[in-house]
């Protein structure tokens, strides 16, 4: 499909740059298509008890975001040591990730960067990095001279949260962020974007849902920075989707097909636990557990098999995540429902209010 298709204007003043307080206090814009007038129902998160079914099943990423943005300079080539920022996106192994730099272009392979000089790790002193490979994009594999839990240690000392361009571009990463952009499922470490539907889930919010029989489950994907870059092909078919690693338990994947049997309804919050819900089911529907990477590119035509309903946030024009949401809805669909939330005053993007939509 031709990218412009999912285009649209967005006010600047719409770009939420803080979260709502309390989180589910946030506003939530009900989508169903086909329905009846109105098709757009204007409530908030708390409501999502009553807007669900007894028997249905939520599911959240439990993934956790780590401080994944680093700032440097490249050292060993002579007197000049440009600023380098780093953002890392794809862990390889107990030393290397895959990252973003800025500005690409002054790196090259062999290239060393040390992200600071001090450090309260015993004998770390400081972290070097060796640039391995060079892609496109600004794309390279980092070689730390540490690796495994000082590593870990090192970059949460260093890093400070990858905040999203469109925030970061009108405001740096503080104290507050650490908090602010992590759910409360965040359990399991490897995330440089947060799930961002699940911010808006409280205990209450929990508590509340269980209470009206909606059992909550949780998988991990871990969300690349990949996320945010925009789709530049004129034609969806030549966009390449960067791979991110996920898993869905045995136990889970056994719960959510028992639910399916029963009746009950499978509510996917945020784009990640949908991709990797389908990247788990067979033809049949059936899901089952899975381990391993996904580049699932989800676009308009595409069947669903394990999802019915899902709740994420407002996305970036000509996105992946956009082109995702048209493929559930309906692109029509989407783009009216987008007018509306801009006209009604709805916050977008990570920090922004939420949508809870129906399957077409």
């Amino acid at each position: 499909m031709r990218t412009d298709l999912f285009d649209f204007e967005l006010p600047a003043e719409r770009i939420a740059l803080r979260p709502s307080a309390p989180r589910d206090a946030a506003r939530l814009l009900v989508v169903r298509p086909g329905a009846s007038t109105p098709a757009f129902d204007d409530r908030i998160v708390r409501d999502l008890p009553d807007l669900l079914r007894p028997g249905d099943a939520i599911v959240v990423n439990d993934s956790k975001v780590i401080p994944a943005r680093l700032s440097g300079r490249r050292i060993g080539r002579g007197d000049a040591e440009p600023a380098i920022e780093a953002t890392l996106h794809q862990r390889l192994d107990a030393a290397r990730w895959r990252a973003f730099a800025k500005p690409g272009k002054r790196l090259a392979p062999g290239d060393i960067i040390r992200f600071g000089t001090e450090g309260k790790v015993c004998l770390l002193g400081q972290l070097d990095a060796t640039v391995e490979e060079k892609g496109e994009g600004g794309e390279v594999t980092l070689a730390f001279a540490f690796h495994g839990a000082v590593l870990d240690q090192a970059l949460e000392e260093r890093g400070t949260m990858p905040l999203p361009p469109y925030i970061a571009a009108r405001r740096a990463a503080d104290a507050r962020d650490r908090d602010d952009y992590q759910t409360m499922f965040a359990q399991q470490d490897g995330a440089v974007a947060a799930p961002t539907a699940g911010l808006h889930f409280t205990p209450e919010l929990v508590a509340a849902l269980q209470a009206h029989g909606i059992a909550l489950h949780r998988v991990t994907l871990h969300v690349g920075a990949g996320t945010f870059l925009p789709v530049k092909a004129a034609d969806t078919a030549d966009h390449r989707m960067h791979g991110e690693r996920g898993s869905v338990s045995p136990d889970t994947a056994a719960a959510l097909n028992n639910v399916r049997r029963d009746g009950g309804r499978i509510v996917a919050v945020g784009s990640t636990s949908l991709r990797l819900l389908e990247s788990a089911s067979g033809e049949d529907g059936t899901i089952r557990a899975f381990a391993g990477e996904t580049a699932m590119f989800i676009t308009p035509g595409y069947r669903f098999r394990a999802v019915d309903l899902m709740m994420t946030n407002f996305h970036l024009p000509r996105s992946t995540l956009f082109m995702l949401v048209a493929a559930f809805c309906g692109l029509d669909v989407m783009r009216e429902a987008y007018a509306h939330a801009i006209t009604a005053g709805y916050r977008f993007y990570s920090y922004g209010d939420a949508c809870l939509l129906f399957r077409a």
